[in-house]
């Protein structure tokens, strides 16, 4: 169970020594360093500016009480800080970003010129193309159109700053050469992604190439039903002019170059540090929904759930990404503990979007996690019969309704999911792997069992529960000796797993090494087993295992045989 930090920052307060809370601030300094290690965001700010009232000057206080903010979203609470800092002569990227991001969002442009000229520098391509913006911004296009060169000559950053030069040109009305900088050949290292595929079709719409715009996302996406790639693909199949809404100004423009980094950033920085350019990029534009989510889903990986499900809650209702929007809002409260809202907010959706799959698989995971298992078969079903057969997803979901089916006992509903999961994804080691131990656990089909999650094995030797399953599976077939290992192998990989140790210790027993199967029994029972496996392992405890069976009403093992 997690303790917010806000909880523990407050208790570190409590406990300090009387000579250490002498000074008012040091509480709040050490709270705030808890907070921040934790990323509460909120809490960090509070206790960051709290103890800057005995030191208001100190870099290091200002620095993460910015930093704070602007985790909150809350440039307009960092941008003092970041002022303070600069006159101060106090060097930091961070106050630079939110210097420069707040005059730009004000269409402060001279201010952000300003700004270079007193050295208040950033990075390379954040800079240049920081500069290129701001000409767009101040109508001077010529003056843009050769920082955007100056910017590409940069060595590594060329690929970065054609795409913004495109954008700003598709936003002066230049199509033809946008479109050029998007058909060169070579493309100086442009690959296309999920956005600029997007801009592109825009820009080709723009120019009454509506097929050209649909062999591209075609192409670039395949069969993808991104609701926000469904609508495109209809406005250009009807024949409509599809307008360019990319860019609207040139703060949307920064935006995107704040996007671009933070894009970069996820695969090679963690995550609160990838927040600041994702929220940057947010607040410059607040209709770049791309950076809403990218800002709510690394706030989701944070564990700051309620930050996130606000961040999900900025994408208008209107917007295409509105549906992936309240499906990552309905995680975040999920993951929150709540439930119950996650469910409300998936049934709106699901009336809202009664043809979308994930809407009714979302619901259905909502559903099985609190142990609502019709309710969540019923809408697995719905799902089911929105998928196509072809979708890579289907099989999992004929999985997870077995799932569902095995919890309302009903065997026979919930093998003819495990299959109809293995007809699409045949050899999958986690279908392989409960089919063949609930085969076991029923001891029907022992032989078919064991070969499937032998299959299981092979694919994922690391797996513990996996190879528990195998394990278990030889100790119902009566091969002791063979099961002790796998067994061992199991609680080696999930040493705190109730259930893997409760079948060792049994494994143990049957081959006779009765103290140690009570040791593996007594650690099985300190790990937290369900009510029924512990009544189970104090009965096994008290009078051994073939008692306990022959009090069930079970044969006893057939024999106790000596392994060394």
């Amino acid at each position: 169970m997690f303790i917010r930090s806000r909880i523990l920052a407050t208790a570190i307060c409590a406990i300090l020594p009387l000579t250490a809370m002498s000074d008012p601030q040091s509480g709040s300094y050490l709270a705030g360093r808890s907070a921040a290690i934790a990323n509460d965001f909120e809490a960090s700010a509070l206790y960051f500016t709290q103890s800057r009232i005995s030191d208001p000057t100190n870099p290091f206080l200002l620095e993460n009480a910015m930093v704070a903010y602007v985790g909150l979203g809350d440039f307009e609470k960092a941008a003092p800080i970041a002022s303070m800092m600069a006159q101060s002569g106090i060097k930091s990227q961070m106050a630079h970003i939110v210097l420069s991001v707040t005059a730009a969002t004000n269409n402060d442009w001279p201010t952000v010129f300003s700004q270079f000229e007193q050295g208040l520098k950033i990075g390379p391509l954040v800079d240049g193309l920081t500069q290129a913006w701001g000409h767009v911004g101040l109508g001077q296009m010529s003056d843009a159109l050769a920082a955007f060169d100056a910017a590409a000559a940069e060595p590594g950053l060329g690929a970065h700053t054609l795409y913004n030069k495109a954008l700003a040109l598709a936003y002066v009305g230049d199509f033809e050469g946008a479109d050029a900088i998007f058909s060169a050949s070579p493309r100086n290292g442009m690959r296309y992604n999920r956005r600029s595929a997007m801009v592109h079709a825009q820009i080709l719409s723009q120019l009454d190439r509506n097929d050209d715009a649909l062999a591209l996302i075609d192409g670039v996406f395949g069969p993808q039903t991104d609701p926000t790639l469904v609508a495109l693909r209809g406005a250009l199949t009807a024949g409509d002019v599809v307008p360019f809404t990319i860019i609207r100004s040139a703060q949307d423009g920064l935006s995107e170059v704040y996007l671009i980094v933070a894009q970069a950033l996820v695969r090679d920085q963690n995550d609160a540090f990838t927040l600041r350019y994702a929220r940057a990029a947010a607040h410059l534009s607040p209709m770049n929904t791309d950076a809403i989510l990218l800002s709510a889903d690394l706030l989701e990986n944070l564990q700051q759930y309620d930050l996130a499900t606000s961040a999900y809650s900025d994408v208008p209702r209107d917007d295409p990404a509105f549906q992936s929007a309240e499906l990552g809002r309905s995680e975040a409260l999920r993951k929150a503990g709540r439930s119950e809202a996650a469910i409300e907010t998936l049934q709106a959706l699901a009336g809202a979007y009664p043809d979308m799959p994930r809407v009714h698989a979302s619901a259905g995971n909502a559903y099985r996690e609190v142990e609502r298992y019709a309710d969540a078969r019923d809408s697995y079903s719905v799902a089911l019969n929105l998928y196509d057969d072809a979708d890579p997803l289907k099989w999992f979901i004929y999985y997870i309704r077995g799932i569902s089916n095995h919890a309302l006992d009903d065997w026979p509903a919930a093998e003819a999911d495990f299959r109809a999961a293995l007809a699409l994804n045949p050899d999958q080691p986690q279908v392989l792997n409960f089919l063949g131990y609930s085969m076991v656990e029923l001891g029907i089909n022992m032989d078919e069992a064991l070969q499937m999650i032998e299959t299981a094995v092979a694919a994922e030797p690391q797996n513990g529960a996996i190879v528990d399953s195998l394990g278990w599976v030889l100790f119902q077939t009566g091969a002791y000796k063979e099961a002790v290992g796998h067994l061992e192998d199991a609680a080696a990989l999930l040493p705190i797993d109730p259930v893997i140790n409760d079948h060792l210790g049994d494994a143990y027993w049957a081959v006779g090494r009765v103290i140690e199967a009570e040791f593996q029994w007594n650690r099985a029972l300190s790990f937290d087993p369900t009510e029924a496996d512990a009544e189970r392992i104090r009965q096994k405890l008290d009078i051994g295992l073939d008692a306990a069976l022959a009090a069930e009403g079970a044969d006893p093992l057939e024999v106790a045989n000596g392994d060394d």
